[in-house]
């Protein structure tokens, strides 16, 4: 079957919204999912007082994890190596007042966006555990396939900024050491990408991370620290920093809406539905317990990182915080190394959704190591992760690939389709107020999503002209 006919076949298995009756519940057991978790049924509160029905088919598992676990993957996201380039990327283009203000907001409307979506989880009598169900659900087939294209291209380029950084930082731990310039940038991201398909290989969804995410904190503070702590030294001996904002009058304006566009990708991975699916029951408390604790202790060592770096550095802060530092070089090799590796579990996280839709498709299980398995991972990974080492050894703008991120992708999923989503789901319950509210924040994030797409790509067309085919 295509990959097209099983989406058809997908769609016409999830029902269309139906009336608006009956009080949102939350219960407190599930019966568990079969021992592959195939195809389980799973029950949940209705939102609709309707009948239970079937979840959609899936290779992975679900419905297994803790609310901590949960927190453990969001926080993974956050404090990926891309915090080395928000300073950069935000503070450099918005200056102290703005950024910093910026940042609180952000956090606090990205947490509120993300609970509207965590508390439609459970819907019309189901869990809908991808977002394209949700939208399907509520919007028909227009919504399933515009979610399912907006999705996957944000996961997509999330992978290609995680190969570009895994480089950067092997780049970074080769020139340390060499003063050759014999390892470019193109050949460390394809060796990147080549050590994201041999974790690919060993870890077959989300749910199987478990050790993983414990060592990707530890990968991350040992970054954080060592940059925040060498941004502290550079900034105390350094007599005086720039902090104006660069650019001509003309592109400051188009500097900043990229950087307000910015703000909000650090804080949402655009797969809510997708980790909410691995919670067990209650599904929804402990999915909000999980984003109140990630966008608020989580997000902590985010602020610290962008904050200490842009003090230091001001407006000559570098797109990868560590090609300022200038602290020992042990630290250094040692703060680039775990940024490499955590990396590799980070785009796992963000790559698992693709892996999902794969594996379903072309019908297997992926837990497990049996030889049939393994071939499948191997022919199915390998190539999605050869197309990813391409386009990030062909493109290696970390900063312009934030900014495309955010404007494309991360606005319109994480901010206008969820309002208009929730409120589609209660607009019975909502008072005029409310609905104004919602509508107020579809109609800007929209606008400044379309203002800052046409920046980022103003931004990768000026970058691309001082670039050489897999160079540096």
């Amino acid at each position: 079957m295509t990959a097209t006919g099983n989406l058809d076949q997908e769609i016409q298995n999830v029902p269309l919204l139906a009336d608006e009756r009956g009080e949102e519940q939350e219960h407190e057991e599930y019966p568990p999912t079969s021992e592959n978790g195939v195809g389980s049924s799973v029950a949940s509160t209705s939102f609709h007082d309707q009948q239970f029905t079937e979840v959609p088919t899936t290779a992975h598992e679900i419905s297994k994890d803790s609310w901590v676990q949960a927190f453990f993957v969001l926080t993974t996201g956050i404090n990926s190596a891309y915090v080395l380039g928000y300073s950069d990327a935000i503070m450099v283009h918005l200056g102290w007042i703005a950024g910093v203000v910026g940042l609180i907001a952000a956090t606090a409307l990205s947490l509120y966006a993300s609970i509207l979506v965590a508390k439609i989880h459970e819907l019309g009598g189901k869990r809908h555990i991808r977002y394209r169900d949700l939208a399907g659900y509520i919007y028909g087939k227009k919504g399933f396939y515009t979610v399912w294209i907006l999705q996957y291209l944000i996961l997509f380029m999330f992978d290609i900024g995680f190969i570009i950084l895994g480089g950067s930082a092997l780049e970074d731990v080769y020139g340390l050491f060499s003063d050759e310039n014999a390892l470019k940038l193109s050949y460390c991201s394809f060796i990147a990408g080549l050590v994201c398909f041999l974790f690919a290989i060993m870890a077959p969804h989300l749910s199987a991370l478990g050790a993983w995410l414990g060592l990707s904190a530890v990968l991350s503070s040992i970054y954080i620290i060592v940059a925040i702590a060498i941004s502290i030294k550079d900034g105390t001996n350094s007599s005086a920093r720039d902090y104006s904002i660069p650019g001509t009058s003309v592109g400051k304006i188009f500097l900043t809406i990229g950087a307000i566009s910015n703000l909000f990708v650090p804080f949402n991975t655009g797969m809510i539905p997708e980790i909410q699916a691995t919670i067990r029951a209650p599904v929804v408390g402990n999915m909000v317990k999980a984003l109140s604790v990630q966008l608020t202790i989580g997000a902590l060592p985010l602020f610290a990182v962008m904050l200490c770096g842009y003090w230091a550095y001001g407006s000559s802060t570098s797109s990868y915080l560590l090609d300022n530092a200038s602290g020992p070089v042990w630290a250094k090799a040692l703060a680039n190394i775990a940024a490499f590796l955590q990396s590799i579990i980070s785009f796992h996280i963000f790559a698992c959704p693709s892996y999902e839709y794969l594996d379903t498709t072309f019908g297997f299980n992926a837990s497990g190591l049996g030889l049939q398995k393994l071939l499948l991972r191997v022919g199915l990974r390998g190539g999605y992760l050869a197309v990813i080492s391409v386009i990030a050894a062909l493109l290696p703008f970390i900063e312009d690939f934030i900014g495309l991120i955010g404007s494309v992708c991360v606005l319109p999923l994480t901010f206008v389709i969820p309002h208009h989503l929730y409120m589609m789901a209660t607009k019975k319950k909502l008072s005029s107020l409310q609905k104004l509210w919602h509508w107020l924040n579809v109609i800007f994030f929209g606008v400044l999503s379309v203002a800052a797409t046409v920046e980022s790509v103003r931004l990768i067309v000026i970058d691309s002209k001082d670039s050489t085919i897999f160079g540096d």
